[in-house]
């Protein structure tokens, strides 16, 4: 399908890697236009290089931590004008909750919450009087279903949810749409992390956490960032226009639920 957003421009957040990459890769392939951002500048230079060159579109690299302010002007003074926004940032680290001072409490509530809406905040309006905007915010299924020692990134992420369920329907009129897309257990570096703490505390090897992780999912598998990437894309579509407000769940029929 022809997703009609080619010479488009996009920002995507936290994108040298994992389904931020993911989401690059699709878009670029889409024929838009990229900013790209991480913390790794060399990493970013060379994922740069290779989008620019397979798909012919410009790449711009920010290399900043997209939760500061300084971040954030970074990312828009390469790409004040936008299109399309991909609101991506790594969750705080799995931690019991009565472990977390008010210090991580606010970290947190910052990277998942508070930075999506300020960098909504700078490009909303200009979408609108262009009459297109893609908003898409990826979030985490546990959005959903609580994870076991994530409750600050789920409380931060619903949070968002939650902000942005009134703002979205305020802006579909100019053609300016905001969804959430909420991955279950894909195969990235952020989750074998988690494996390996399991394979640590269990005794069993790396590959069979993996594969007792895959059982648990109807589709007997982990996604992969590229799948994940090409649904964001759609989200960002031309034909997804009458799409505002949505949780769009990626885990392989994990969640159980009828609705």
């Amino acid at each position: 399908m022809h997703l009609g957003i080619n010479g488009r421009k996009a920002i995507i957040c936290a994108s040298s890697r994992g389904l931020g990459l993911g989401t690059a890769k699709a878009l670029a392939e889409a024929g838009c236009d990229l900013v790209i951002n991480g913390r790794n500048e060399t990493l970013l230079n060379q994922i740069a290089r290779e989008l620019s060159t397979a798909h012919n579109v410009a790449v711009i690299p920010v290399a900043a931590d997209i939760s500061t302010p300084e971040g954030q002007q970074a990312v828009l003074a390469a790409c004040p004008k936008p299109d399309i926004l991909i609101n991506n940032n790594g969750g705080p680290p799995r931690k019991d909750f009565k472990e977390l001072d008010r210090e991580a409490i606010q970290a947190g509530i910052v990277q998942n919450m508070i930075t999506p809406i300020e960098l909504i905040k700078a490009v909303i309006e200009g979408m609108a009087e262009r009459r297109f905007g893609r908003i898409v915010n990826i979030t985490s299924m546990s959005v959903k279903m609580p994870i076991e020692g994530l409750d600050l990134s789920s409380g931060a992420r619903a949070g968002l949810t939650a902000f942005l369920a009134g703002v979205c329907r305020q802006y579909t009129q100019y053609n300016v749409t905001i969804n959430n897309v909420l991955p279950g257990k894909f195969d990235t570096d952020r989750l074998k992390g988690g494996f390996e703490r399991q394979a640590q505390q269990t005794g069993i090897s790396l590959e069979e956490a993996k594969r007792l992780s895959s059982e648990e999912i109807p589709a007997r598998r982990l996604g992969h960032p590229d799948e994940f990437g090409n649904a964001c894309a759609f989200m960002c579509s031309a034909h997804a226009g009458y799409i505002t407000g949505q949780n769009l769940l990626l885990d392989g029929g994990l969640y159980p639920s009828a609705f």
